[in-house]
């Protein structure tokens, strides 16, 4: 096998038709290139240059191996190049899967902020829930996967995995924007409900909440989808329970309910063993989108 750093040293000297100064250009000394030009010639089988007391002079050889690995070289500098990259973070792929609620609020910022740091970098984004996307982060689809659980609804998450809070969402009532806001849960046991699906963390929040408070939540609607349940209060159908980076202001009114202090929390999983340099990138970007919500909730 052809060595590349005897091939650039071979190079070196057919242009200069000099060991001492293909010694100086490369940086070592004439004995070395001496040494690796007959290193080369004994893995080729022939002489490389014909010797005389004070110059060289390059063999038919020489020059049509000098010119062949040319492009080889270049090639393999240019991979050698790449692999750097991607080990120091600038280039390579970083994969992130996320809930759809974050993908609106916080995941972009995050995306923009680790295009801006490195910008050679290729992400790609997959949408799912929890379990979905939990699956993905364990099986090594994904570099890491940012999920929710609610205090009433608590989750185990795998001990395999690694398991970073991001933010802490409050839950909160929303009404239709024309209503008044209420401060007990319990003045809305005669109202119609949305809600997400049944066995959701949302669900199983809303009925404990609900049980504490002394009724059974009537609900009339269900998705998964907080817009819709946006758009469905807003058009005064019903009031939901919802989490913050669910909200939004318009047409509807949230309430903080008095003695409710429930939370949904929103964390990031990611494999310990994982060494992709993105992923640090990616985690501290998360966390730095996080901090305008966690500073909105320490104001209100």
């Amino acid at each position: 096998m052809l060595n590349p750093i005897h091939l650039r040293t071979l190079q070196e000297c057919v242009r200069t038709g000099s060991f001492a100064v293909a010694a100086r250009s490369l940086g070592y000394t004439p004995s070395a290139i001496s040494q690796q030009i007959g290193v080369l010639e004994r893995t080729v089988g022939a002489p490389l240059f014909e010797r005389a007391a004070h110059s060289v002079r390059p063999t038919s050889i020489a020059l049509a191996l000098a010119n062949r690995c040319g492009d080889a070289l270049d090639a393999l500098q240019e991979v050698e190049t790449e692999i750097r990259a991607m080990v120091s973070g600038d280039a390579g792929t970083l994969r992130l899967a996320c809930f759809a609620t974050a993908n609106t609020t916080v995941v972009p910022t995050a995306l923009a902020a680790i295009a801006a740091q490195r910008p050679r970098a290729e992400v790609h984004l997959e949408e799912g829930e929890p379990d979905e996307v939990l699956e993905l982060v364990t099986e090594g689809s994904v570099d890491c996967a940012v999920v929710f659980g609610y205090d009433l609804a608590p989750r185990n998450w795998p001990v395999t995995l690694r398991h970073k809070e991001l933010l802490a969402e409050p839950l909160a009532v929303a009404l239709p924007g024309a209503e008044p806001e209420v401060h007990e849960l319990a003045d809305l046991k005669d109202r119609p409900w949305i809600c997400t699906k049944k066995g959701t963390g949302a669900a199983r929040s809303l009925d404990r909440l609900a049980a504490d408070a002394g009724f059974t939540p009537q609900v009339r609607f269900r998705s998964n989808d907080y817009g819709v349940i946006h758009q469905l209060v807003a058009r005064g159908l019903g009031v939901a329970l919802m989490p913050r980076l669910a909200v939004r202001e318009e047409g509807v009114r949230i309430s903080r309910i008095t003695g409710v202090s429930s939370y949904r929390r929103v964390s990031v999983l990611y494999r310990p063993n994982n060494t992709n340099p993105l992923l640090t990138v990616a985690l501290d970007c998360l966390t730095r989108a996080c901090v305008p919500w966690r500073d909105q909730e320490r104001s209100a």
